[in-house]
């Protein structure tokens, strides 16, 4: 039997999110706060007074008109083959989008492509998998991602899995003198600066500084965000923001000087947040997402060669699926929206 929680009550499926194999920090109740142009909603499913399955669904309301769209990024969290959960999750979707006029209901699995038999089940509950979604900035969230098993692996263990340069470049940094400090809620000033830079330098756009400050705000004092500095000669050169939630910690966002990137401090960055999510107890390291891994020539290949180095698994996830309630407001709707990030992606570029 599925419930559609008031606020009160988000503390228990908190709970079973933050506890279950399939947790995600983008299916946090604190998630939807951090994106606060969306209304977050939480679905969950019952069996015998026991919470089995859940969806943290965002809700966005379409201007000028008395619609919305609705998103779960990397839902569900429940066990993906329990066809009863998830038709019950089904239902509760759809008493959501009845209250909230959408038109459209979108997720990104935290499932592998390779995953027919959830997908045979997906399709057979009435969800349509959109499998034409490849590079990285078509979907919502990244198609390709490394993924390090560090669970009952030591530090030791951990370094010598890595790829011999991998290996050397972390030692690398130390040897040249780069250190890496946790960064203060004073220190994401700098971080934004030097993010700004890095965007500049690889033409993608990047959140105002309000976006990190308010999400260290949400975060921090609940342990689920780290911000590293490397320091060369005692100046901020790089930085990232991890995030730790569950038995997962992911690699989110990340800025590097255009200066003194011979002495490696993203190397030494993504080193000290592996050991960080082996201290809290993580099982997996999440690297985020890669694409280019087939053309040499295009310079988002480093990104791929620098995160493959340390012998993650690449996973390839199962895209997007949807339910669609109005198939041509929809698709008026993604004309409309591809439209946008070509214009969007140009001016980027420019």
């Amino acid at each position: 039997m599925f419930k559609i929680l008031k606020q009160e009550e988000y503390s228990i499926y908190e709970e079973f999110a933050n506890r279950h194999n399939k947790g995600h920090f983008m299916q946090s109740i604190d998630w939807y706060k951090i994106k606060n142009e969306w209304i977050g909603k939480v679905v969950v499913v019952y069996d015998n007074d026991k919470i089995v399955g859940g969806i943290s669904v965002l809700v966005r309301k379409l201007p000028f008109v008395n619609m919305s769209i609705m998103y779960a990024p990397r839902g569900p969290v429940c066990d993906i083959y329990n066809e009863k959960v998830l038709i019950e999750l089904v239902q509760g979707i759809k008493q959501l989008a009845k209250d909230n006029h959408s038109f459209i209901f979108r997720m990104d699995p935290d499932i592998k492509n390779s995953d027919n038999k959830f997908k045979e089940l997906a399709k057979k509950i009435g969800f349509k998998i959109k499998d034409d979604i490849k590079r990285f900035g078509d979907g919502i969230q990244p198609r390709y991602v490394f993924r390090l098993d560090i669970k009952d692996k030591d530090e030791e263990t951990l370094l010598k899995s890595f790829h011999e340069k991998t290996r050397y470049n972390i030692r690398l940094s130390t040897r040249k003198g780069v250190t890496v400090k946790e960064g203060t809620r004073n220190d994401l000033k700098k971080f934004h600066e030097i993010m700004e830079e890095t965007g500049e330098r690889d033409a993608f756009g990047i959140r105002p500084l309000s976006y990190f400050e308010n999400m260290y705000d949400i975060l921090h004092d609940k342990n689920n965000m780290k911000l590293l500095m490397a320091y060369y000669e005692d100046k901020p050169i790089a930085g990232v923001i991890e995030i730790i939630y569950g038995n997962k910690a992911w690699y989110l966002y990340g800025a590097s000087s255009s200066i003194y990137r011979n002495v490696m401090p993203n190397y030494a960055l993504q080193w000290e947040m592996i050991k960080i999510a082996k201290q809290n107890n993580c099982d997996i390291y999440d690297f985020r997402g890669v694409e280019e891994f087939e053309d040499e020539s295009k310079p988002e290949y480093g990104v791929y060669k620098f995160k493959k180095g340390f012998n993650g698994e690449f996973i390839e996830f199962i895209g997007e699926i949807q339910l669609v309630f109005h198939p041509f407001i929809n698709f008026c709707f993604e004309k409309g929206l591809h439209f946008f990030k070509v214009i969007k992606f140009r001016n980027i570029k420019r």
